[in-house]
């Protein structure tokens, strides 16, 4: 990959997290809305159809990034929970981390065990 292509990339990503907050500072449902679509996965999926990947390897991404979508949810019905208790933020916000990763690695090794993918 060029570097060229490479810094287009960063922006792009980088664009993408500065709209939302920004959006959000204006309207939570708005930048909710704009986060929530699934804007990295297309782009990554139109890069990895850029750089050549086959057909096969971009289904499997999909599907892949289907089931980690699951684990994901664990972090956003956790904190407002733990925030709406009174928990402050960085305990709330370490807490969900932490369940979400423990999340992911069970659903890592779900999927691994039961499809055989890597």
């Amino acid at each position: 990959m060029h570097w060229s292509q490479f810094l287009i990339r960063i922006f792009l990503s980088g664009a993408l997290i500065v709209a939302a907050t920004e959006l959000a500072k204006r309207s939570t449902m708005a930048g909710a809305l704009l986060i929530s679509l699934p804007l990295a996965s297309i782009a990554t999926l139109i890069w990895l159809h850029i750089d050549g990947q086959e057909t096969e390897q971009l289904a499997l991404f999909s599907k892949e990034v289907l089931w980690l979508v699951i684990p994901s949810m664990v972090f956003f019905l956790s904190l407002p929970i733990l925030l709406n208790r009174g928990v402050e933020f960085w305990p709330s916000l370490m807490c969900s981390v932490t369940l979400t990763a423990v999340c992911y690695a069970s659903c890592l090794w779900l999927i691994s065990n039961t499809f055989g993918t890597s």
